[in-house]
């Protein structure tokens, strides 16, 4: 491999790490359908909306992390869940992905005229262009996958069935592990929890803090 080429594919690596390394920031969309009244310390009990979840340790981890944030917002967990005053179902997938294509030109510096060694000159600029390096111009295409996780989450009232909320956040991702993506998600759907009834919002979360 030359020179050149093994700079040309550093910087498309670079440029692909950049775009779903875990040091970016985390973006989902997030649409809310809501009649929550405000919240006066109801209990809740969180039980999976997917058979396939059900029972298992990763969900439960998820679940007390939903249960966190619920409580953060004033309702607290049921001693007893056949007491509990709501019911909280969720639910969470990650799809098998999408192939991208990412292509990069490289080409000789613009400011360069004629071939062979030497030094170019403008006048704002120096510097050394060795053809064998930095020419001729060429395509690199590089390509990845991206998935797409999301997060259901749905409340309804025990005494008379009535669904008080209903929220979905999906997030696209070079990761399509659930340990990253559904906390993240969870984060997302109770941002500024239970948001606008109807409205979805392009949720924005910080980079991890190392």
């Amino acid at each position: 491999m030359t020179a050149r080429k093994i700079i040309a594919t550093a910087l498309a690596s670079a440029a692909l790490v950049m775009l779903g390394g875990c040091a970016q920031s985390f973006k989902a969309d997030v649409a809310r359908f809501q009649q929550l009244p405000a919240a006066q310390g109801e209990s809740f009990t969180i039980v999976a909306d997917d058979p396939a979840l059900a029972g298992g340790l990763e969900f439960e981890q998820y679940a007390s992390l939903v249960a966190h944030k619920l409580g953060g917002v004033g309702y607290k967990i049921a001693e007893d869940p056949a007491a509990s005053d709501l019911i909280v179902k969720m639910r969470y997938d990650v799809d098998n992905g999408r192939e991208k294509i990412r292509s990069t030109n490289f080409g000789p510096d613009p400011f360069y005229r004629g071939y062979g060694y030497g030094y170019w000159r403008h006048p704002y600029y120096w510097g050394f262009y060795d053809p064998f390096l930095f020419g001729p111009s060429y395509q690199d295409i590089q390509s990845y996958t991206v998935y797409t996780g999301t997060l259901e989450l749905r409340i309804d009232r025990v005494s008379d069935g009535k669904r008080l909320f209903e929220g979905k956040a999906e997030a696209h991702s070079l990761s399509n592990k659930l340990t990253y993506l559904v906390p993240n998600l969870i984060d997302a759907i109770f941002v500024n929890f239970p948001g606008k009834s109807g409205e979805t919002v392009k949720i924005t979360l910080p980079p991890e803090k190392k």
